[in-house]
Order: C-alpha cells, then structure tokens, then sequence
C-alpha cells in the first residue's frame, strides 16, 4: 500500500497554524490590576485633560504614524493634535474621562473603548459641553505602547 501522506500533512500542518493565529487574537479584558491597562487608562486620562491643561501628553503616546478621525470626520495626525492642544486660545474647561475599558489581543495590540467631556466656547462665545464617545488604538513597538489610531463620536451630553 503506497500512501501519499503530503497532502495529509500539508492539512494538518495549516490547520495547526490557523488554530493557532485564531487563539492567539482572542481578546481579553484587561483585569483591573493590570499594570499595562493602568498605565493606558491613565495616559488616556491625561489626553482627555489635555484641552484644559496643555500637557503635552500628546507628544509622548501618539504614535509618530499615528491618524485619528475627529468628531466632525476629517482625519488629523501626531502634529496636529499636538499644535492644537498647545493652543492657548482653545482651551476648554472641566475636562474628564468619563470611563475607559482596555481589550488586550496578544502581547503587543490593544483596543480602548472609552468617553470623555468637556465644556468649550462656542462661536458666540457661550460654553457648551462637548462629550465624546472614542475607540483608540494602541501598538506595543520596540517595549513602547502607543496610540497609533483614534475614533471619536460626539453623541449629545445628558
């Protein structure tokens, strides 16, 4: 009996591999010790301050290839955000994380669901709260994690 077992083994072989990529994307909520999520939420926390404080922290956890996608749906990047947080004229009040939730996939990616608000001038010039609703991306490179895309909503504050 002459059995060729390429085939066979070629089969086994792929689907071995693709068990194995499928485990390794599943994602996992990050348990609220975890030192990389507090880490994350914080800088997160930090950027939501950023309209009232100027802090700079823009500069520290955009990714240099960092796109974001703002409320009014134009696409800015890394530079952008950082001119526009330096500007004095723009500065907001009461600005807070709302909540933040970090979803690990593997060692090096995660997803960051969270909400912020705001009070900012209006074009007349009377304040109005702004509350945003966002999905940031964050990519581990050579050990350092970094926001390498963000989506922000607005959605009316209650």
């Amino acid at each position: 009996m002459n059995l060729n077992l390429k085939p066979m083994t070629t089969l086994v072989v792929f689907t071995i591999t693709v068990a194995t990529a499928a485990h390794a994307q599943q994602g996992r909520w990050a348990a609220a010790d975890d030192a990389t999520a507090k880490f994350i939420i914080d800088a997160e926390r930090q950027w939501a301050e950023g309209a009232c404080t100027h802090n700079k922290i823009a500069e520290q956890i955009l990714a240099d290839d960092f796109q974001g996608t703002s409320p009014e749906g134009r696409r800015y990047t890394k530079s952008k955000e950082v001119a526009d947080n330096q500007d004095l004229s723009n500065t907001a009040q009461d600005c807070r994380l709302l909540d933040a939730r970090v979803r690990f996939f593997g060692d090096s990616l995660a997803m960051v669901y969270g909400s912020e608000s705001s009070v900012r001038k209006a074009k007349d010039g009377s304040e109005k709260s702004r509350c945003l609703i966002w999905t940031d991306s964050w990519l581990k490179r050579s050990g350092k994690w970094q926001i390498i895309a963000a989506q922000d909503t607005q959605y009316e504050c209650k």
